[in-house]
């Protein structure tokens, strides 16, 4: 009995190790939902952006407002249908991210640096709106 004094200790280091790994993959698998659900949002808001405000050649402020809820977007794909119209003639808008990575934080299998994983293409489309006039809002197009 005397050679077991430390075996709770060193168990107690092993199970931990374990537990902590787990714990911080559900945290970054969690993470990874979040940054997927705020991209469909930031698509939504970009959308709605664009048609409210008839903002046709305004790709940068479009990205601004969706910046702002997901700090990570940089590359955006603004498609107004029919193609080539106007403030006047346009039916809709096309807002689509591209290139948006989900870097993982958590250690796996003693990986110090793992690979950002590419995230799929989010796309929202929206019919024109009244332009310029929200019932809800005065400040959207600020």
């Amino acid at each position: 009995m005397k050679n077991q004094s430390g075996a709770t200790a060193v168990e107690f280091a092993l199970v931990l190790i374990l537990f902590l790994t787990f714990l911080l993959g559900i945290t970054d698998f969690s993470r990874m939902l979040f940054t997927w659900n705020a991209a469909n949002e930031a698509t939504r808001a970009g959308a709605r952006y664009a048609v409210v405000c008839d903002d046709t050649t305004q790709e940068a402020a479009v990205l601004a407002k969706m910046q702002a809820l997901l700090p990570q977007i940089s590359a955006i794909d603004l498609a107004w249908s029919p193609a080539g119209c106007t403030a006047s003639t346009c039916a809709g808008v096309t807002v689509t991210i591209t290139g948006l990575n989900y870097q993982w934080i958590s250690p796996i299998a003693g990986s110090t640096k793992l690979a950002a994983f590419a995230m799929p293409v989010f796309s929202t489309y929206l019919p024109r709106e009244v332009m310029r006039q929200d019932p809800n809002s005065t400040a959207i197009c600020s």
